[in-house]
C-alpha cells in the first residue's frame, strides 16, 4: 500500500471477507485469518493482550524515550550531539548520557496505585461457575478501553502474498541439519532471489532510508553507515506491558544478509552494538528493564535476509517459536562462536534449527538434503502409515 493511501486499518478490515482460519492458537490467544480485501488476498492477526495492573499502568505513566529528552539543555549543549533528529552521541561513553537520563527521570512507583481498568478495579461482573473447599472458579467481563485498556492487539498484511500466506498458514515444522555445502546448494541461491527481488526489503529500506515509522523509532545512529543502525518496536508487542518488551535493531549495512555471513572480523562490531542496545534500551524506558532483563538473538532462518536482532525482556513469555532452541541464536552465543571460528565464520559451521514445510527452501532442496543427511548418520527412515 503506498504511504500516500488514504486507507487505515479500520476502513481496510471494514473490506475484509473471510476465506478461512490459517492458525489459531489456543495458548497465546492468537488468530490468523485469510481473507481478501478489494479482490487481493489479506492476513488479519488479532492476540487478545494481556491484563493491566496497578503496577503496570504506574510505570507506563512515568515512561520517557531518550526522544523526550533529546532536547533537554544537557543534551543540547553536548558537543557530540548530532543534527539528525533522531540521532544522538555515543550511547554509552563514559554512560554520560544515560546518567543524565536516569538522574533526570523521576523514579517509578510500584505501590499505592489503581487504575480502574486494572484487572481488578476492571472487573464489571463475575459469575461462579462453581466452588469446592477454598477453590473457586468463574467467568466474567472486565471494562476496556481503546487508549488505556484495549482488548486486542490486531495486525494486517494487505495485499498479502504467498509467502505471507505461507508464513501464517499453521504446518508441520522439521529439524533441519544445514552443512556449509547444503547452504551453498539450496539455501545460498535463495536468498540471493529474495535479495534481488524488489519487493521483498522493500518496507526495510522504507524504514532506514525514507523516514518511514520515524515516529516509533526510539534511536537512530545512521552517521556511518558500516555502524549504524535503529531501535524501534516490533510489531508483536503492544508497546505497554514491558515485561513482553519486544524490540528490533535494524543496522545499515548490507553486506550481512542472515547468521551465516558473520565472520570474525564481524567480532568487535557485534560486540559494539551489543554494549549499546544494553545501553540504550534501559534508557529509553526509563529503566523500567535492566541491561541484563534483555535478551538479544538473531534469526535463522530469518524471515527477511537483511542483518537484524530482535530484543526482548527476559520475561517474555515462553513457548513462542522464534524463541525456541533452533531457531535463536544469542547474540553472546554468535559473538563467542566467532572467538573459535576460521577466517569464514558461520560460513564453515553446520547449523541446525527448525524450518517449516511450507517454506519455500523445504521443497527447493532442504528436504532431500536433510533427508541424505539423517540417512548418513544412520538414522532409519520414518515408514509411511497408511490410512
Amino acid at each position: 500500500m503506498s504511504s500516500d493511501s488514504k486507507d487505515t486499518i479500520r476502513t481496510l478490515i471494514s473490506r475484509f471477507n473471510y476465506k478461512r482460519v490459517l492458525n489459531s492458537n489456543p495458548q497465546f490467544k492468537v488468530i490468523s485469518l485469510l481473507g481478501t480485501i478489494d479482490g487481493k488476498n489479506a492476513i488479519l492477526t488479532v492476540e487478545k493482550t494481556h491484563f493491566m495492573f496497578e503496577e503496570n499502568i504506574q510505570l507506563q505513566q512515568q515512561k520517557p524515550s531518550i526522544y523526550s529528552n533529546r532536547n533537554n539543555k544537557s543534551t543540547r549543549d553536548s558537543k557530540e550531539a548530532s543534527h539528525h533528529p533522531h540521532s544522538h552521541p555515543h550511547p554509552y561513553a563514559h554512560a554520560s548520557l544515560f546518567n543524565q537520563l536516569k538522574a533526570e527521570s523521576p523514579p517509578p512507583l510500584y505501590y499505592h496505585c489503581k487504575n480502574e481498568y486494572s484487572c481488578v478495579q476492571g472487573l464489571q461482573d463475575i459469575k461462579q461457575i462453581t466452588s469446592n473447599d477454598v477453590y473457586y472458579w468463574g467467568v466474567g467481563i472486565i471494562k476496556q478501553d481503546l487508549n488505556k485498556s484495549p482488548t486486542a492487539r490486531i495486525n494486517l498484511i494487505w495485499p498479502a502474498n504467498y509467502i505471507h500466506i505461507k508464513r501464517f498458514d499453521q504446518q508441520n515444522l522439521h529439524f533441519v541439519i544445514e552443512t556449509p555445502a547444503t547452504y551453498m546448494q539450496v539455501v545460498k541461491p535463495y536468498i540471493n532471489e529474495q535479495v534481488n527481488d524488489n519487493q521483498s526489503l522493500k518496507w526495510i529500506y522504507r524504514i532506514l532510508y525514507e523516514g518511514s515509522d520515524n515516529d516509533r523509532v526510539l534511536y537512530k545512529e545512521d552517521e556511518d553507515r558500516e555502524r549504524g543502525f535503529l531501535i524501534l518496536p516490533d510489531t508483536r508487542w503492544d508497546g505497554v506491558n514491558i515485561e513482553t518488551l519486544y524490540l528490533v535493531a535494524l543496522v545499515y549495512r548490507d553486506d550481512i544478509r542472515s547468521l551465516r555471513d558473520l565472520k570474525p572480523v564481524h567480532r568487535e562490531w557485534l560486540i559494539e552494538l551489543n554494549k549499546k542496545i544494553r545501553s540504550i534500551v534501559p534508557a529509553c524506558y526509563n529503566f523500567m528493564v535492566r541491561s541484563d532483563e534483555l535478551r538479544i538473538f538473531i534469526h535463522y532462518q530469518p524471515s527477511y535476509y537483511h542483518f537484524h536482532l530482535h530484543i526482548i525482556n527476559t520475561r517474555y513469555p515462553a513457548g513462542n517459536e522464534g524463541l525456541t532452541v533452533g531457531k535463536a541464536v544469542l547474540l553472546e552465543d554468535a559473538i563467542e562462536a566467532l572467538t573459535y571460528s576460521g577466517p569464514d565464520g558461520y560460513m564453515e559451521r553446520t547449523i541446525s534449527y527448525s524450518i517449516s514445510e511450507n517454506h519455500d527452501l523445504w521443497k527447493r532442496g532442504l528436504e532431500s538434503a536433510n533427508q541424505q543427511q539423517f540417512d548418513n548418520m544412520g538414522i532409519p527412515r520414518t515408514p509411511e502409515i497408511g490410512n
